[in-house]
């Protein structure tokens, strides 16, 4: 499918990669809505939304003619995959999407900006044994593994692979240049 009329969008990738930097720069340029996942899964004080109500707000934004996710967590994976027109996958490498993670952990810990709902990144957060870095060393092969697997697989979405943010930035501004048209 060519991706000026890709309407609805998947942005995947390992944990630091840039997937909600991505999805609002691919909003942008081409005014499909995006709906940041974070803000649908979590509640104040990093209390988790139950994993049905989940998949319930993930249902209701996938019926729509043209969204952008920044995420799909296992729980409800299927529902956007199965709805998605296109995969926007960060596969980039683990130093790269390590270094931006700490780097970003880092900075909302010194300077207290909010993540979602409210909900702020601390020192504690970090140390826990839920920290977005454990999640990182968790899920990044698993992550890398899945995206690879439907770049091969004629029978799903199409995808778009980028090992390299620039790639993905030189993609996105002619996806701009093409809705402009």
């Amino acid at each position: 499918m060519a991706d000026r009329i890709a309407r609805r969008i998947l942005v995947y990738g390992v944990t630091g990669s840039g997937k909600s930097t991505a999805a609002q720069r691919i909003s942008r340029a081409t005014g499909v809505p995006w709906h940041p996942v974070d803000d649908l899964t979590w509640e104040p004080g990093w209390v988790e939304v139950p994993p049905e109500e989940q998949r319930r707000r993930i249902a209701r934004i996938c019926a729509q003619d043209e969204w952008i996710l920044d995420a799909a967590y296992g729980k409800w994976l299927e529902i956007p995959l199965a709805r998605a027109e296109l995969v926007v996958a960060l596969d980039y490498p683990r130093w790269l999407s390590l270094s931006r993670l700490l780097r970003r952990t880092a900075g909302r810990v010194v300077d207290k900006r909010t993540v979602c709902n409210g909900n702020r990144e601390t020192l504690r957060t970090v140390l826990s044994r839920d920290s977005i870095l454990l999640w990182h060393f968790r899920s990044f092969a698993r992550k890398r593994r899945r995206m690879r697997e439907w770049a091969a697989d004629p029978s799903g979405p199409a995808v778009h692979r980028f090992g390299r943010p620039r790639d993905l930035r030189a993609w996105i501004d002619a996806l701009g240049a093409t809705e402009a048209r």
